[in-house]
């Protein structure tokens, strides 16, 4: 179903019930044309390849002027941008349900990267052709630039929800800092995921398994004397480099 993605795969630590949500509310007049010139431009991504679909092509495929494509979209890194406002609002939607229900931080966070690659698998074939533009510094498409803000914060807050709900111990510091964190290490799972070639991405499943527990080791040490020290300076070293 066009606009619609079944969350039923995520294999949480508990079960939940599958259900299918929306990953955005039906639109009218403009916004309608701007959705379909951005659900064509996918289709055509899926297709045809990143960098071999023209904005003329996408124009011609969703029965639009060339004009009215670049009234909407500027550019196709516009477009992708984009799709990164859809997936996250799809990823939202698919851990709403994991996070209302579960307090380890553990579960939370297997959870919600689990569902990232679920919600993602759609757009496995082609993201690699996307993904190698946002390694690049200054380019639009990085996760790091000023046009992919809205989708960089959205991301982090999925995060902060998962520490926030977390009945877990965590040192009060390493709290307030742990979302971004968080955000930061799951760029390596994606980056991982664009180069995973095993079937159902199994061996990101598998890293995100290995991973998780790894990371719930070290947040849950954090509090404790012996280490207070050490979590302290990693935090300083973090807040110095963000700067």
């Amino acid at each position: 179903m066009a606009g619609e993605l079944c969350v039923c795969d995520l294999a949480w630590p508990r079960p939940y019930s599958c259900h299918v949500v929306e990953s955005r509310p039906k639109a009218r007049g403009g916004e309608k044309t701007r959705d379909v010139i951005v659900e064509t431009a996918l289709r055509l991504f899926r297709e045809r390849g990143y960098e071999a679909t023209t904005m003329r092509a996408i124009a011609a495929e969703a029965g639009v002027s060339v004009g009215n494509a670049y009234y909407y979209f500027a550019s196709k890194e516009q477009l992708v941008q984009a799709y990164y406002d859809r997936a996250q609002e799809a990823h939202e939607a698919a851990c709403r349900e994991l996070l209302a229900a579960e307090r380890r931080f553990a579960d939370r966070l297997s959870g919600v990267l689990r569902a990232w690659v679920a919600v993602s698998e759609p757009y496995h074939a082609f993201a690699v052709k996307f993904y190698k533009h946002a390694s690049e510094p200054g380019n639009p498409l990085s996760p790091f630039s000023g046009e992919s803000a809205p989708a960089r914060e959205a991301a982090i807050a999925i995060y902060r929800q998962v520490v926030e709900g977390a009945a877990d111990r965590i040192d009060a510091e390493l709290r307030e800092e742990l979302p971004e964190l968080l955000w930061l290490s799951s760029l390596g799972v994606i980056l991982f995921w664009v180069h995973d070639t095993s079937p159902g991405c199994a061996r990101t499943y598998r890293l995100i398994e290995v991973m998780v527990p790894l990371i719930d080791r070290l947040v849950g040490l954090s509090h404790l004397p012996g280490l207070r020290g050490v979590t302290k300076d990693f935090i300083t070293a973090m807040r110095e480099l963000r700067t």
